[in-house]
């Protein structure tokens, strides 16, 4: 007896039922993360199952077959994921690698899928538009399931390149979903008007870029001169923006998802109120998001299905993995000064996700003849990516020496929420062994009367420093200053030498 067929013995009316199995699904896809924590595989792999064997052939026995449904889930969804993506990335770790992120999450993704379409349809004998078509759908990365592979390792990447792989992800998903578009475009109008194509995609970039800017501009003006009467409103204030800067900039001609990436990037790199609790709220929102649209999807597929099409999946599996995606990631950061391994990294953490799934059901809606199988070679590509690149990407980083550890994320103890005119900021600062000022006094490293260090957190206990406390590699500080003052000291106290007042 499948879920279905138990929930409808219920003495309760259709509204409750799929209420029911609803939060059942999303209890159980937020238990399971737990076991992605524990084996290092990436959670969305075990969404992705979890709503296919909920679905109708599986043992839950939910029938969903409605592509449009899921494609309105999975467009809200990654609006809302690339905007909370945005307002946590840190402008400071993302300048230094501009050039090479914009260039993979841009150039990378229209070369990746030029290369596959070039061997898929050379392999499997297919007009050349169909392959550039599976192309696009599949050229972007979920570079996140990444993250969640090394954090359950306890492993965090050296140098560069977590900044190069989380700016890549933020912005490659735009990209990706205007070169499918503009495929389908072709397909269904018989016509390829090449400049035309062009001229579209670096106006709707534009326009996204620019309507994101002045988003993300708006929103911490608004948050901060509206004064509203109960704090728990800026949170749907904050979504509602989100949503409007999105369909906003696709009703003029912009590709919307850039434009909320932009928004929350440069929001996120701005002074508001509440933004510590903004921030966590938008992370939470992402998580139901991503819970949401990866058990839609997972129900969306038939798994009966995916055995008709394992040989073409494997090949374009492995052209991508092993020739594709390498060629591209080489070629574009050749003017770089990346190492070799750092280019192999890079050119391995292609990881595939939800976005090609939810591109995959463009076809379907358009009505093209290879829609469907288009569908099944799409969903198998992302699972095979997932299963056999996601558990070695953390051996990989340490065999290429690219690896370094990841400290235990704990709560802070302390919070300083953000109000508008206020100049003083709390900062955690943390210690690296070598650091000049390990082993000195806090009295005797001079620091101004406005930089106060108010907590330490060492070996996982606190301390409440005072003059003679001596500082030890590892400890955790908390410091609050000047907002100038931290700006020019903050990242000194961990490198310069003693006296730096």
């Amino acid at each position: 007896m499948g879920l279905a067929d138990l929930l409808g013995g219920l003495s309760a009316g259709p509204f409750e039922l799929a209420l029911v199995a609803s939060a059942l699904l999303v209890l159980l896809a937020v238990l399971t993360s737990k076991v992605s924590d524990r084996v290092g595989v990436p959670a969305l792999l075990l969404f992705l199952v979890l709503g296919m064997l909920a679905g109708s052939d599986g043992p839950g026995g939910i029938y969903f077959d409605d592509p449009a449904l899921a494609q309105a889930v999975g467009t809200v969804a990654l609006v809302l994921i690339l905007f909370a993506g945005g307002l946590g990335t840190e402008w400071g770790r993302a300048r230094p690698v501009l050039g090479v992120g914009i260039t993979l999450a841009t150039a990378g993704v229209i070369m990746t899928a030029l290369l596959l379409a070039v061997f898929v349809s050379a392999a499997l004998k297919i007009p050349f538009i169909d392959a550039l078509l599976l192309g696009s759908i599949i050229s972007s990365t979920d570079t996140p399931a990444v993250f969640a592979v090394m954090r359950a390792k306890r492993t965090g990447w050296r140098g560069k390149l977590g900044a190069i792989l989380e700016l890549e992800a933020g912005s490659n998903d735009p990209t990706a979903i205007l070169l499918t578009t503009s495929v389908i475009g072709v397909i269904q109008s018989g016509e390829s008007p090449l400049l035309s194509l062009a001229l579209s995609f670096l106006l709707q970039m534009a326009l996204g870029a620019a309507i994101g800017y002045l988003a993300g501009r708006l929103l911490p003006w608004l948050v901060n001169r509206l004064n509203l009467g109960q704090d728990g409103l800026y949170a749907p204030l904050t979504t509602a923006l989100t949503l409007l800067t999105y369909a906003g900039t696709a009703l003029v001609g912009g590709n919307g998802f850039l434009a909320v990436y932009v928004a929350g990037l440069v929001a996120g790199n701005s002074e508001f109120i509440h933004r510590r609790s903004l921030i966590r709220f938008h992370d939470g929102l992402a998580w139901v998001m991503q819970i949401g649209m990866f058990l839609v999807l997972g129900l969306l597929v038939f798994p009966s299905r995916l055995p008709a099409v394992m040989g073409t999946g494997l090949l374009v599996t492995v052209i991508l993995m092993l020739v594709v995606r390498p060629l591209a990631v080489f070629l574009l950061t050749a003017p770089s000064h990346l190492k070799v391994s750092e280019k192999t990294m890079l050119s391995w953490v292609g990881l595939k996700g939800a976005v090609p799934i939810i591109l995959a059901t463009y076809p379907l809606l358009a009505g093209l003849p290879q829609a469907e199988l288009i569908f099944n070679v799409v969903f198998f590509v992302v699972l095979v990516s997932v299963v056999v690149q996601g558990p070695t990407i953390p051996y990989l980083a340490r065999w290429l020496k690219l690896t370094e550890p990841m400290g235990l994320q704990e709560a802070a103890p302390l919070e300083m929420n953000e109000v508008a005119g206020l100049n003083t900021a709390l900062q955690e600062i943390v210690l690296p062994e070598g650091a000049a000022s390990v082993g000195e006094k806090i009295v005797d490293l001079c620091l101004p009367d406005d930089f106060l260090v108010v907590l330490i957190e060492r070996n996982r206990e606190y301390i409440v420093p005072y003059g003679g406390t001596v500082l030890e590699a590892g400890d955790r500080m908390f410091v609050i200053s000047n907002k100038l003052t931290l700006e020019r000291l903050g990242s000194q106290l961990t490198q310069c030498p003693v006296g730096l007042g």
